[in-house]
């Protein structure tokens, strides 16, 4: 039997039941593609269905505040996702009147869309002859048909999306591209694949090479940065704190946070003390304490960088302007690292 009807036949017994399978609407499956981007399935679907439910369409999505958006996406990391999300439907609304994009080049327009969430669409929705490829595709293809070109080389990804737009059955190409992603995620997983289960393991040239856990060949160049984050707690006389907002090309951006001292080294308390920016924050504000909440550094990692964070406690003998009380953190958008801060402090505060 051909490969992709092979895959539809188990696609149509073992597939996963996510309610944008149920509908073929470009809004929704677009949502969710973008929420799934360097997203686990089932850690995505409770921030699907909140979206869902605040913006039932495009429209909504547009004129919504950009600070709701990012406070329903807190959690997922990646948050230039949810930005390129809102400046899309914008574009959706405005500039396209409304009328959701209808083919894969059309698709391509929207920020945030590339090669793959474009098939994808337009291959669900209008069941366009498009290949998806992602690194579930990636894996089958590569371990079936024992390929080692480096996948994230420019040779690769051409030489891939060849291949995946060859195997594409005569119809159903929506259908197809979701049975070879689900294969992927369930049976020809990276690390513990079911190969004794596979509908492929008589015909799988890494099966038969013993090649299966060193395919796909993927060559990583990315170096960590470190980076020393210093989160000052300022407390005023009131038992209220202040929150400012990340502008500028940074993580987090447009998410708020604690005023922040980052440094190029791990410092303690008197190397605080001694700082510019510290000093100019708690200047005349007559500072009662001054305390390390965090004994042991706190080691948040991203997939580019590592952040090194102490949270300092702050007691100021004055009331500050433009401060909050502190259980109103939970109206803002946080970083993760903020977020998991605020919930073990706010029994102490």
């Amino acid at each position: 039997m051909h490969f992709s009807l092979k895959l539809i036949n188990w696609y149509n017994l073992h597939q996963r039941d996510f309610p944008w399978r149920k509908t073929k609407n470009p809004y929704f499956i677009w949502l969710s593609e973008i929420i799934l981007q360097q997203t686990r399935t089932f850690q995505g679907l409770p921030y699907y269905l909140a979206f869902i439910k605040k913006y039932p369409t495009v429209f909504d999505l547009a004129k919504a505040d950009e600070t709701n958006i990012l406070k329903i996406w807190q959690g997922l990391g990646y948050y230039s996702r949810a930005r390129n999300l809102h400046f899309s439907a914008k574009f959706i609304v405005h500039e396209l009147k409304g009328k959701f994009p209808a083919n894969y080049t059309e698709l391509l327009q929207l920020k945030g869309v590339g090669d793959y969430t474009a098939s994808a669409i337009a291959s669900i929705c209008y069941d366009e002859k498009t290949a998806v490829v992602d690194g579930n595709v990636y894996r089958v293809l590569a371990r079936y048909f024992g390929i080692e070109t480096i996948i994230n080389s420019t040779k690769g990804v051409k030489e891939f999306k060849l291949l995946a737009q060859e195997l594409l059955p005569k119809s159903n190409f929506g259908l197809y591209n979701q049975a070879i992603m689900d294969f992927g995620a369930i049976v020809c997983t990276p690390k513990k694949p079911k190969c004794d289960v596979c509908i492929f393991k008589d015909s799988c040239v890494a099966l038969q090479k013993n090649k299966v856990l060193k395919l796909p060949i993927k060559i990583t160049t990315l170096k960590i940065k470190k980076r020393y984050f210093n989160y000052l707690i300022l407390i005023d006389k009131a038992n209220k704190i202040i929150l400012n907002k990340r502008t500028g090309k940074d993580i987090w951006q447009n998410l708020y946070e604690f005023p922040l001292l980052e440094t190029k080294i791990e410092i303690d308390k008197n190397r605080i003390l001694k700082k510019a920016i510290y000093q100019k924050l708690i200047s005349k504000k007559n500072v009662t304490n001054l305390q390390l909440f965090n004994e042991k550094i706190i080691i948040h990692k991203l997939s580019h960088q590592h952040i090194y964070t102490k949270f300092w406690i702050v007691n100021l003998d004055v009331n500050l302007v433009k401060s909050i009380p502190f259980n109103e953190i939970e109206n803002y958008p946080v970083s993760t690292l903020v977020h998991n801060f605020s919930n073990i402090f706010k029994n102490f505060y």
